[in-house]
C-alpha cells in the first residue's frame, strides 16, 4: 500500500497509533481506535487494522499489541528527518534492540540525530533523574555507543534491564548516579563488566 492508496481513515489510524505509542507507552486497543476514529462498532476499527496489517504498516504481536513497522505518512515528509527506533521502556531479560522491543519508527530532525551515528528512543520510567528534567514517561534520544565520559547521562544495561543514570568512572569502578529529588534513589557501584548502550543527547517531554 503506497501513500496514495491510503484512505483518510487509514491515515488517521496511523496517526493515532503513533501518538499512543509515543505518549501512552502502548498501542491503542481496537475500542480505543474505534472511539478515536468515531466509529460506532469495534469491527470497523478492526477492519482498518486488518488493512494496515496486510499492507505491512502495522504488525500484531503475540500479546495483541501493535508495532508500527513503517509510517507512510512520515516517509519523505521532510528530507531533514531520519527514522529512529522507539524501543519503549525495554522489558527485563529482552535485548534492548530486539524486534519485540521496537514499538515504532519515529522521524527525528537530523540536527538532533546527526548522520554518522546510530540513535534510538527510550521511554524513561520513574523519578530517578528528575533533577536533570527527565521525568516518568519522557522520551530520551540516545546516541548508541559502548563508552561514555564522566558526567554523561547514559543508558546502561544492568542485569538485562536498561537504566538511565549519570556516568562516573573512578579507578577500576563505575558509579552510576541518580539525579533525583527522591532520596530513595542511591548510586549504583559497578565494576567494568556491564554495558553502556548509549549517551542521552535530548529529552523529549511527555505531554
Amino acid at each position: 500500500m503506497s501513500k496514495a492508496d491510503l484512505k483518510d481513515k487509514d491515515r488517521e489510524a496511523i496517526r493515532h497509533i503513533r501518538n499512543w505509542l509515543v505518549h501512552h507507552g502502548r498501542s491503542p486497543s481496537v475500542r480505543d481506535l474505534m472511539r478515536a476514529l468515531k466509529y460506532h462498532s469495534p469491527r470497523s476499527a478492526a477492519l482498518v487494522l486488518d488493512r494496515l496489517a496486510k499492507a505491512g504498516i502495522v504488525k500484531r504481536r503475540a500479546d495483541g499489541t501493535l508495532q508500527l513497522v513503517k509510517d507512510p505518512e512520515a516517509e519523505n515528509m521532510n528530507p531533514q528527518t531520519v527514522d529512529i527506533r522507539l524501543v519503549g521502556s525495554v522489558a527485563c531479560g529482552i535485548p534492548i534492540f530486539a524486534e519485540e522491543n521496537v514499538e515504532a519508527m519515529i522521524p527525528v530532525s537530523k540536527t538532533l540525530a546527526r548522520p554518522g551515528s546510530r540513535y534510538f528512543l527510550l521511554r524513561a520510567i520513574g523519578d530517578s533523574m528528575n533533577l536533570v528534567d527527565i521525568e516518568n514517561g519522557d522520551l530520551v534520544l540516545v546516541r548508541q555507543q559502548p563508552t561514555a565520559s564522566n558526567g554523561d547521562l547514559v543508558v546502561a544495561l544492568i542485569d538485562d534491564e536498561a537504566t538511565i543514570k549519570e556516568f562516573h568512572h573512578t579507578g577500576d569502578a563505575v558509579l552510576l548516579k541518580p539525579k533525583s529529588r527522591n532520596k530513595k534513589h542511591q548510586p549504583i557501584i559497578l565494576t567494568e563488566d556491564f554495558q553502556v548502550q548509549g549517551v542521552v543527547v535530548k529529552t523529549i517531554k511527555n505531554f
